[in-house]
């Protein structure tokens, strides 16, 4: 299989999306490559400076009616985007797949499936204001008591920029795009330059569902310039940006100097606190997924093991036996469970961090090599033991299907430990203490905390603490992310 995909106008040469036309690229095209068979997904158009600019001067022409429109038919736009995706869900997760390497399952129900399912939560219309109660000021501003009303009401910030990882081209996007909408911002997308064809398809969704011109707008680039021109654009009132904590800041120091709303989901070195009394079967199937799921380019992923000493050979083990059961390569394949890393920059920098890890003293339990596939841009499950807290391999972001496992003692070493460490977007607590487990879970520096599992309340706030983000989404948060926040108040 070649992995060329016919993605319509992308084929050809995709175009801009900017003011509800189909424009040109000013600076050409680029090639979207397969990282399972480093082959031409397809042509991603190369915005120049000012088309971004134009992109945000149509959001901002478009701000206005967009904000004043009821929130009802708001939502009634996002509610057909997600029937025109569920339509054509098949190939675009064809595409999807093809762009990030993503296994079909995890393209259909992770990518495109969570992309519509989305859309069709944000077409639900929440309260946009929450009276409080009345309050008795003592002395009012002419000396005298009174009774006071008020109402929080949210507003929409504006214009707003969304930077999306490469990792799901579908559900990142989706869960910026949708919330902001519905507020009633207007958007700018600036997608990751791996796999952007996808977040085009989308577009073209909301397009047929009736989004207005500007409301929307796509400008992709494989250079810095893109990116750069969608955050300091004057236009722009805010960005939402997921990606390494490296651009995050730099992202943020731009954003501070032009006093714009920001919400940053960062980078994470998720801690997975392993007690001795540990269902292991259900803490080794969560810690697998750091193989697994998206070959570990997730930065919820459980990859800063803590085993405490009475379970650590058997879970280490256990760890290294699954690592060599899992099928690497093609990710359409049915039996495959781990595909392709995004490039072979990508697949460069993992391997060196499992070098790294050797010569820090770690041992490689499992994997250590290259797989023996003749193309794409693979990394097999790796298992580094014995690990210390001081080695960059436990305390940096690898980004790939590797996992590290550090021993220690008691509980308020296991503490110690998941917190010794400049992220904190997600961390795991495996006990058969339950009372014990959620006792660390609240202790633990993390904006989540898995409690004997891996899985998310779609509903829950996501975001993280220190060096992993600013600001929370997701659910009823996301609302709140891309609003601001107004008081009326009257005499009561």
């Amino acid at each position: 299989m070649s992995g060329a995909i016919d993605s319509g106008p992308a084929a050809e040469g995709q175009r801009l999306f900017i003011g509800g036309s189909w424009v040109a690229p000013d600076d050409g095209h680029y090639a979207v490559t397969d990282p399972a068979t480093e082959g031409l997904v397809g042509w991603a158009p190369e915005a120049s400076r000012d088309q971004v600019r134009a992109a945000a001067a149509a959001a901002r022409e478009a701000f206005g009616p967009w904000s004043r429109t009821p929130p009802q038919e708001r939502a009634a736009v996002l509610g057909r985007a997600a029937d025109v995706i569920q339509r054509r869900f098949l190939p675009y997760a064809e595409l999807a797949a093809a762009e990030s390497g993503a296994t079909t399952a995890t393209a259909r129900g992770m990518q495109v499936g969570v992309g519509a399912a989305r859309f069709r939560r944000y077409a639900r219309v929440e309260p946009a204001e929450q009276p409080l109660p009345p309050q008795i000021n003592e002395a009012g501003p002419f000396g005298r008591a009174a009774v006071m009303g008020a109402l929080a009401v949210r507003q929409p910030v504006g214009v707003v920029t969304c930077i999306t990882s490469y990792n799901n081209p579908w559900a990142n996007p989706a869960g910026k795009i949708a919330p902001a909408l519905a507020m009633g911002n207007t958007v700018v997308v600036k997608p990751a330059p791996q796999d952007p064809l996808s977040v085009y398809r989308m577009a073209e969704a909301l397009e047929e569902a009736g989004v207005p011109p500007g409301v929307l707008n796509v400008v992709s680039g494989s250079r810095a310039e893109a990116g750069e021109a969608a955050v300091d654009c004057e236009d722009v009132d805010m960005v939402s940006f997921t990606g390494s904590t490296a651009v995050g800041r730099r992202i943020a120091e731009v954003c501070g100097r032009g006093m714009k709303r920001q919400l940053m989901e960062l980078g994470g070195k998720g801690a997975a606190v392993v007690f001795d009394d540990a269902d292991l079967d259900s803490a080794v199937s969560g810690i697998g997924t750091t193989y697994s799921f998206y070959s570990g380019q997730i930065c919820t992923a459980p990859t800063r093991v803590l085993a405490q000493r009475g379970v650590y050979d058997r879970l280490v083990g256990e760890l290294a036996a699954l690592a060599g059961r899992l099928t690497v390569g093609d990710p359409r394949e049915p039996g495959t469970v781990v595909g392709p890393v995004i490039s072979a920059a990508h697949r460069d920098r993992v391997e060196a961090y499992v070098e790294l890890g050797r010569k820090e003293g770690a041992r490689v339990v499992a994997g250590g090599e290259r797989p023996p596939c003749d193309r794409g841009f693979y990394v097999a499950p790796t298992l580094l033991a014995d690990c210390t807290a001081d080695m960059r391999v436990v305390r940096e972001e690898i980004f790939g299907p590797v996992v590290v496992v550090v021993p220690f003692d008691d509980e308020e070493e296991g503490i110690a430990l998941a917190n010794d460490s400049d992220y904190g977007l997600i961390d795991y607590v495996w006990s058969g203490d339950v009372a014990r487990a959620f006792r660390v879970a609240r202790r633990l520096r993390a904006g989540g905390v898995g409690i004997n599992t891996v899985g998310r309340n779609m509903e829950a706030p996501f975001g993280g603490f220190k060096k992993s983000g600013v600001g929370r989404d997701v659910g009823s948060y996301a609302l709140h992310a891309y609003s601001e926040v107004q008081a009326l108040v009257w005499p009561g």
